[in-house]
């Protein structure tokens, strides 16, 4: 389970990049889909908190214990800050860039707690991904 947990840790830490990356996205965004962008980024950020509680929640439920220095997610994790963005394109490309990383790390995670017979993290894992394709699917759609 140890491995698990590690690995949960640094899905958490690109969870907390992603959902920072989001809200910025939500605040900097300009242009003629200000009102269509800046509530669709808040309803992603808004489900990003709830995850990022849920993946705690599930390092602790592992006997583990989640990360929460912010110094620490910036050290582990793959997903990188995006600073300033206010272009409507190029907040969907990198809530696209965030969503894709999000989505292979939870795959690796998923297969190594198949192997582990871990089933709560597997299903807890495979929901996210059903969402988060389906979230890809629909910003690829934006973009055209």
């Amino acid at each position: 389970m140890s491995a698990i947990v590690e690995q949960l840790n640094t899905l958490l830490a690109n969870y907390h990049i992603f959902y920072t990356n989001v809200r910025g996205y939500h605040w900097n965004v300009r242009g003629s889909d200000f009102f269509t962008l800046h509530v669709k980024f808040e309803e992603l950020y808004t489900a990003l908190q709830i995850q990022i509680d849920e993946i705690a929640e599930r390092i602790l439920t592992l006997q583990g214990t989640p990360l929460h220095a912010y110094s620490d997610f910036l050290k582990i994790s793959s997903i990188k800050e995006d600073k300033n963005v206010s272009d409507g394109v190029a907040c969907v490309k990198g809530i696209l860039t965030g969503l894709t990383m999000t989505i292979a790390k939870e795959r690796e995670i998923i297969d190594l707690a198949d192997e582990d017979d871990d089933q709560g993290t597997a299903d807890q894992l495979t929901a996210y991904v059903q969402e988060q394709e389906k979230l890809v699917w629909m910003y690829n759609a934006y973009l055209g």
